[in-house]
Order: structure tokens, then C-alpha cells, then sequence
């Protein structure tokens, strides 16, 4: 039985109700805060079901859960009196009864008998539950006698018809719950007799209509029929309904609603539209549901919200709208709700325009929070280690590189270049901190405006740029290097305009990926803005059909080519320089050099497979419409997909042999000089970075794996080298 059961309309209610609602005078407090309870004091929204009594009178703390003083209403007029716990008796008074059965006072209970009819009993049973049983059809004369019945449980059963009278003579019948059966069909004389009836439950059946179900229930006051097959609703439906306070239309298949189908349905108390595929809300629908608690219209295709759908619902408490995207979400459309202390969006930045309700859900996205934009602490940690780490390590590679003047250029401008796209990341990641910062505390007022803003678009892309930048560049160094190693005798040393070429077009091609979304914003609308920060990886807001294609092809498309190109030559290269070392005795002295080979090889292949395989899934899954919780998005953004930008200048200049032993000669010079200091003040030494080879009999040996083994060849694994220091002040 559901939990909707506890929501009855019954004597008093606007007596109790009016114990929870704040008066006038009580809710001068500004937008965004709560007032704590008959004293002045306001408090902002945060603070409020905290687990701490922060107005010192525990106000703050009351009204935490969405019940709004239901529950206790039906423990009163349905459960046990408090008062008179022992009103029934322990022994059973309905004489003999089946084996199967048990019976307590007038309450008899056959759940799993198996009975594949209604057993026999006294005529004086006032409840009668046969749940689990094998009851198919029920004939008209099946309850005739049970005129005292005033409680029929029939859930789980196989029923598929209900004949018209079946229940004409249980006149005092007040509950009658036939959830979990294979109903297909109801008329309005189905239910006739039951002029009592309070309580109708046809939870999880088949049925596609309903015509004028309460013709024969005058009394009826509760409505389910969560999950069934219902498409429409017209406005003969609920027709005879006017004392109907609880309805519950989940989980069907409606489509079409008339705008007159709850007119007469004044009494009503709450309201569950919830997962149904309604695109359009007639305008006038909820006009005459002044009475109306809880209303509940998520998950359903709704593409406009009118900013006038709610003023008519003055004592409305709880309203959600999950699931549903408010394109022109505006503060007016929740300022009539006066009364409404619970509301339910799909994203919490939508919370900003309901300030003056006390509890708004959700209150993160996994990402930002209501406080801030990155809403766990380690996070907001981590982004400026990861930023620092990130922008020096490029920073002082771009620097090295630039003061060592290398033979090999070409390769040098290749690897700066690499860490201009890698420091990117970096910059990316110190904007999400320095606004993190700025919006501490207050995220919540500034969500909106901040995903939409420019500055927004603007990192975004940054973001972009940096990754495809980079993964074109390292696939490009990559395929240079394979092509050396597997077929050394048909390669080419690049020359200055190739290599200057290739990395132009790279940055062409990365600032096109990159800022393409904002060139094009009716195809892409908002293309980075759909979280806090900034980074297209997931999105909770439908794409259009433009910008899911420019994801597959991005995400899924060139950068997986690109990773399984990376892996693919780097393990084809390892392969060839392993069978040459076994194969060739002129290579014999490098056999040692492999495991070094192998662990550089492991190294590469283990961070590009960290960075991009979580990506590849996310962005699977989110294509598949999986739910994805945004604290793995934010993890993702934020720890994983700047790994490679952190650690590319680690493995490609500051662990290898050569920038190490470049510093080392740095040190020794500088201590060599030092004596001389005084003498020669203003004289620095200048250092030539020799990339010098064995000498071979043929040219091509500069592909061997000695030439692999070159780390600012991008090939990573140790080899010979050897580093002169040609110049400096003292001659040596």
C-alpha cells in the first residue's frame, strides 16, 4: 500500500494546517532566509534542517520532512486512538474459519491461501484481506453477504474483469485496495454500492480510461491509480469526484489533459501528475484548485512552463517539477506561492528563483553546491594544487627549452608547444579556483548568470582548446616516432616548414574545436555552460541534435582515434626495438636498456589511458541518457583530465637522462665559476644542448633505438647521449 494512503481530507484539517503556515507578520525576512518561528530573527536558507538549533528556539529544525501535517491525520481518523489502544480483542469472534486463514476481533486475514475464491465466513467480518491469492474473476453475488465489510484488501491477485455490481452490496465498505492485478477495464456502475467509500486503490493495473469513476462513490476521498495505462483525461473523468482530496495519476501514459479535467475538484489536496508524457499544460488547469497541498508534475516532456501556471495555488506547500528544463524559469513564477515551503527542481541553480522557499532540492549537482562552486573541499583543494603543479611544470620546461639552445629545434618547438596547449589546462583550472573563491558562500545567487555568462564560454574553451591541442600533438609526435622506428629506411628527417606547418595547422584546427560552440550558439546553445564548471564532458539539459553529433565526433571520435593511435605505435615501437635487440648482435649492448625502454613505454601509455578511458565511458553513458551523478563529473574534470597536462612535462623533459644531466652541468659549472664570481661579476655561462650520435655506417642508424631512446625526440626511453659543455667565460 502506498504512502499517499496518508493523505486524507477529514474534519479539521485547515485547523491543523494553519499550526504550519507563517503568518504575515512573521515572514518579513529578505529573499533568501527564513524566519525563526514567532521571533524576529532570519536566517538564510542554508542553515535551515541542519541538524543544529541555529534560532535557539528549534525552529530551524521543524518542518524538515515534505509531509505538511498529513501523516498524523490519518493516524487519527485510521490508525488505532491513542487514547484506546485496547479497543479490539486478541480473540477471534467470527466463529469457524478456514485453516489458511488467521483472525483477530472481526479482521480476517488470508494473504497466500491460494484460495481461488472468497472463503466463507461469519457475516459480522468488518475486514477481510485475501493479498496473494488466485482470485481471477469476481462474480456479482460474491460479497452479498458481508454487508459489515468495511475494509477489502485483493492486491496481487490475477483479477482481469470487474463486472458492474460486484460490490453492490457492501454499502459499508470504506476501503478497497486492488493494487498489483491485470485490470484492463472499470465503467462508472462497476463500483456501484459503495456509497461509503472512501478509499480507492487500483495501483499497477492496465487500465487506459476512466469515465466518471466517482459516479457511484459519492464519498470517495482517495484516488490511485499510479501505473497504469491511462493516455487522457477529459473533463467527464473526475466529473463526479467534488469530495476527492488525494489523486494519483503516476506513472501512466497520459499525453492529453482538458483544461477543464480538475474544475470540480475543489476539495482537492494533492495532486500527482508525475512520469507521464505531457508536453503542454493547458493554461487554466490548476485555476480552481485553491485547496491544493502538493503538487507534483515531474518527469513528464513539458517543454513551457507559463510564468502564470501557479498564481492561483495560494495554500500550495510542496510543488516539484523535477525533471523538467524551465527554459523561462523567472522569480514571478514562484512569488504567489506564499505559502510553499518545499520545491523540487531539476537543477539546484533553479533554487535562486524561489528564495523565499525554506527547502529547495536538490541543493548540488555533484559539482557546485548552494555555498559554492566546487561543493566538496577536496576539490577546492585540489584545483589549485593541480593548477600550480600544471602551470609551473609548463612554464618551466617552456623556459629551459627556450635559454638551452638545442641543435634539434624542431623537436624543441614541438615540445613547447605541447606545454603552451598543456599550461592552458592549467590557466582552465586557476579560473574555476579564483571563482570558486568569489562565489564563496553565495554560489547559489550567481549560478545562472555565472554558466551563462562569457567569462564562462570563455574558460570553457580554454579547457577545449588545451585537450585537443594537446591530443593532436601528441599523436603527431607519436606517429613521427613510429614511423622512425618501424620503417627507418623510408623516413625523412622533417624539415623547419613541415614541422612549423603541421603545429600551425594543429592550433588551427584546436581554437576551430574549441570555439566553434560560440560562433554557432543557435545550433549549440549553451554548449559550456552546463555546469559550474564549464566543461562540456556531461550534460543533465537535452543537446540539440548539432551539438550531440559535435560531441560523438570529438569525444568519441577524434580523441579515441587518437588514444588508440598513441597506444597502438607506442606497443608496435617497443615490439620492433625488443626484436632488433634479440635479433641483431649489432644492437646487442641496448638488450640491457629495454626494461628502462619498457617502463618509459608503461609510463606514457598509463597516463594517457588514466585521462581519456573514464572519458570514453562517461561520454558513452551520458549518450545513452545514463543517470551519471555530477560528483563523478566533477572528478573527472577536475583530477583526471588534467593528468596529462600535469604530467606530460614530467615525462617528456624533466625525468629524462639528458635535461637531468643538463642540470647537473648547469650545477657544476656554476660551482666551477663560482671562485671567479667577484672577479667576473656580470659574466653567465651559456650552454649549448648537443644532441650528439654514435657514428654509423649508415645515415639511417639515426632511427635506431638509440634514436628512440632520445627523450626530447619524445620517444622516452633512455639512450646515448652525450652532453658537451662547449662554451664559457673560463675556457673550459
Amino acid at each position: 500500500m502506498q504512502v499517499h494512503i496518508a493523505i486524507i481530507l477529514m474534519c479539521g484539517v485547515s485547523v491543523v494546517l494553519t499550526m504550519f503556515n507563517v503568518s504575515e507578520d512573521q515572514a518579513h525576512c529578505p529573499l533568501g532566509y527564513f524566519p525563526c518561528g514567532n521571533i524576529s530573527t532570519c536566517l538564510p536558507q542554508l542553515l535551515h534542517c541542519n541538524g543544529m538549533d541555529d534560532c535557539g528556539n528549534q525552529a530551524d529544525e521543524e518542518n524538515c520532512g515534505d509531509n505538511n501535517g498529513w501523516p498524523h491525520l490519518f493516524d487519527n481518523y485510521f490508525g488505532i486512538p491513542r487514547n484506546n489502544p485496547g479497543t479490539k480483542s486478541n480473540a477471534c469472534l467470527l466463529g469457524t474459519i478456514p485453516a489458511e486463514c488467521q483472525c483477530r476481533d472481526l479482521e480476517l486475514d488470508c494473504d497466500g491461501a491460494h484460495f481461488k475464491d472468497v472463503p466463507t465466513v461469519s457475516i459480522n467480518v468488518t475486514m477481510m484481506s485475501l493479498q496473494r491469492n488466485r482470485l481471477r474473476k469476481l462474480n456479482a453475488d460474491m460479497f452479498f453477504k458481508y454487508q459489515s465489510l468495511q475494509k477489502l484488501y485483493l492486491s496481487y491477485n490475477r483479477i482481469t474483469t470487474l463486472l458492474p455490481g460486484v460490490f453492490q452490496d457492501l454499502h459499508n465498505l470504506e476501503w478497497l485496495i486492488l493494487e498489483n492485478n491485470n485490470i484492463h477495464h472499470i465503467s462508472s456502475l462497476t463500483f456501484s454500492g459503495l456509497r461509503s467509500l472512501v478509499l480507492l486503490v487500483l495501483l499497477n493495473n492496465a487500465l487506459t480510461k476512466l469515465d466518471d469513476i466517482c459516479l457511484e462513490m459519492p464519498r470517495l476521498n482517495w484516488l490511485d491509480v499510479e501505473g497504469n495505462k491511462i493516455e487522457t483525461v477529459g473533463n467527464v473523468t473526475f466529473r463526479s469526484c467534488n469530495m476527492l482530496t488525494v489523486l494519483v495519476l503516476q506513472r501512466n501514459r497520459i499525453s492529453y489533459i482538458h483544461k477543464w479535467a480538475f474544475t470540480l475538484l475543489r476539495k482537492l489536496g494533492e495532486l500527482d501528475l508525475s512520469s507521464n508524457r505531457i508536453e503542454a499544460i493547458p493554461p487554466d488547469l490548476f485555476v480552481n484548485l485553491g485547496d491544493l497541498l502538493q503538487l507534483n508534475i515531474s518527469y513528464n516532456p513539458i517543454m513551457d512552463l507559463r510564468v502564470d501556471h501557479f498564481d492561483k495555488l495560494h495554500r500550495l506547500k510542496s510543488l516539484s517539477i523535477e525533471g523538467i528544463e524551465i527554459g523561462n524559469i523567472h522569480r514571478q513564477m514562484f512569488e504567489p506561492l506564499k505559502n510553499l515551503t518545499h520545491i523540487y527542481f531539476k537543477k539546484f541553480q533553479y533554487c535562486g528563483y524561489a528564495p523565499h522557499v525554506r527547502s529547495c532540492k536538490p541543493n548540488t549537482d555533484g559539482i557546485s553546491s548552494f555555498e559554492d562552486l566546487l561543493a566538496n573541499i577536496v576539490l577546492r583543494v585540489f584545483v589549485w594544487v593541480v593548477s600550480a603543479t600544471t602551470c609551473f611544470g609548463n612554464i618551466f620546461v617552456i623556459c629551459m627549452r627556450s635559454y638551452i639552445r638545442s641543435e634539434n629545434k624542431l623537436h624543441a618547438m614541438c615540445i613547447i608547444s605541447l606545454c603552451c596547449a598543456d599550461g592552458l589546462m592549467g590557466v582552465y583550472l586557476f579560473m574555476i579556483g579564483a571563482y570558486d573563491l568569489k562565489f564563496r558562500g553565495e554560489y547559489n545567487r550567481h549560478a545562472q548568470a555565472w554558466m551563462d555568462s562569457v567569462s564562462c564560454q570563455v574558460i570553457g574553451s580554454l579547457a577545449m582548446l588545451s585537450t585537443e591541442v594537446s591530443v593532436l600533438l601528441l599523436t603527431y609526435l607519436t606517429l613521427e616516432k613510429y614511423i622512425c622506428i618501424v620503417y627507418p629506411f623510408r623516413y625523412l628527417t622533417p624539415g623547419r616548414r613541415r614541422t612549423v606547418t603541421i603545429l600551425v595547422a594543429i592550433w588551427i584546427l584546436g581554437f576551430v574545436i574549441a570555439f566553434l560552440p560560440l560562433v554557432f550558439k543557435g545550433v549549440f546553445r549553451n554548449f559550456y555552460g552546463t555546469n559550474g564548471v564549464c566543461f562540456p564532458l556531461h550534460s543533465e539539459q537535452p543537446e540539440t541534435l548539432g551539438a550531440q553529433i559535435y560531441s560523438i565526433v570529438i569525444f568519441l571520435g577524434l580523441n579515441l582515434v587518437a588514444f588508440l593511435i598513441i597506444v597502438l605505435s607506442y606497443g608496435s615501437m617497443f615490439y620492433n626495438i625488443q626484436r632488433t635487440g634479440t635479433q641483431t648482435t649489432k644492437y646487442s649492448n641496448h638488450i640491457k636498456k629495454e626494461l628502462t625502454i619498457a617502463k618509459r613505454f608503461f609510463s606514457i601509455v598509463i597516463t594517457d589511458s588514466l585521462c581519456w578511458i573514464p572519458i570514453f565511458i562517461l561520454k558513452i553513458l551520458s549518450l545513452m541518457e545514463v543517470e551519471i551523478p555530477g560528483t563523478i563529473s566533477s572528478w573527472v574534470v577536475i583530477f583526471i583530465l588534467p593528468i596529462n597536462s600535469a604530467l606530460n612535462p614530467i615525462l617528456y623533459t624533466l625525468t629524462t637522462r639528458p635535461f637531468k644531466e643538463t642540470l647537473l652541468q648547469v650545477w657544476s659549472n656554476y660551482r666551477q665559476r663560482r671562485p671567479l664570481l667577484s672577479s667576473h661579476p656580470a659574466h653567465l655561462p651559456s650552454f649549448t644542448w648537443q644532441e650528439m650520435w654514435p657514428l654509423q655506417e649508415n645515415s639511417q642508424a639515426l632511427c635506431s633505438p638509440d634514436y628512440l631512446a632520445h627523450p626530447s625526440e619524445m620517444s622516452n626511453a633512455s639512450g646515448t647521449t652525450q652532453l658537451l659543455h662547449v662554451k664559457g667565460s673560463n675556457g673550459t
